[in-house]
């Protein structure tokens, strides 16, 4: 019965730390592919500030950091909120901020050098990883089930929540390193880099709410394998690239 209890826990911990943000594993293939388009000044800036680390390395600074108290104001910063019937003006800025204010914010910072938590590296490194956050489109929730994290689902009989699936369940049931996830996503034209780095965060923003019908197409049962995969994987992919090819713009024009 302890065993029971304990591994119940664990699990509930699993699913909420797993129910804020892309896994690991995702946002260090948005930070791969962000690095890969990076204009020679910028990356040169960027490796300075950040003393040599990646940006795929760093880009989960922000979960780290979620274990020290201190930095809890910070929780909502990872996503916001625009119901199915209004815009994100309708629904307002929440008080304690969101990810919209907090991106806005941040480059903001960046370009004037003026910060308002800590450093440089601090703010790039929140930068990074909000950037990937928003383009997982259970961060850009409808206000009623968290983002997806209040459904609970089984994925290959795996108990866990629809956030959490999205996540990494998926991610990780690829069973590739960000490395190689990176080279098997990031295989666009120029073109296209441009006209994905030539639109705004709130386009983006509502690219990931208007995913969402999607993404609640499942099954009654709640149980979902390979059919739910094999519908969902190329929004996944697309989404992971178009953070990582737009992260980038925003670094050149901040650095580049």
């Amino acid at each position: 019965m302890i065993k029971r209890i304990f591994l119940s826990l664990a699990l509930v911990l699993t699913l909420h730390l797993n129910g804020l943000t892309w896994g690991k594993t995702g946002h260090r293939v948005v930070g791969q592919i962000a690095e890969n388009h990076l204009s020679k000044r910028a990356k040169n800036t960027i490796e300075e500030i950040l003393k040599g680390e990646s940006l795929a390395m760093s880009a989960n600074f922000m979960d780290w950091i979620k274990a020290e108290p201190s930095y809890d104001h910070m929780n909502p910063w990872h996503y916001c909120t625009i119901p199915d019937d209004k815009t994100y003006e309708e629904a307002g800025v929440p008080e304690e901020s969101d990810a919209i204010q907090t991106i806005n914010r941040l480059i903001g910072e960046l370009k004037t050098k003026k910060f308002t938590d800590e450093d440089e590296a601090f703010a790039l490194k929140c930068l990074v990883h909000l950037i990937g956050d928003i383009h997982q489109p259970l961060h850009v929730g409808n206000g009623n089930d968290r983002g997806g994290n209040d459904i609970s689902i089984r994925f290959f009989r795996m108990e866990r929540n629809l956030h959490s699936l999205w996540d990494s369940g998926m991610i990780d049931h690829e069973q590739l390193s960000y490395t190689e996830y990176a080279i098997a996503l990031d295989k666009v034209s120029d073109t296209k880099v441009m006209q994905l780095q030539n639109s705004t965060l709130m386009d983006w923003i509502y690219e990931s709410r208007d995913l969402r019908p999607e993404i609640y197409d499942y099954p009654e049962s709640g149980n979902l394998s390979w059919r739910y995969v094999y519908d969902h994987k190329h929004i996944m992919d697309r989404r992971l690239l178009e953070a990582g090819i737009r992260l980038a713009g925003v670094l050149n024009e901040i650095y580049g």
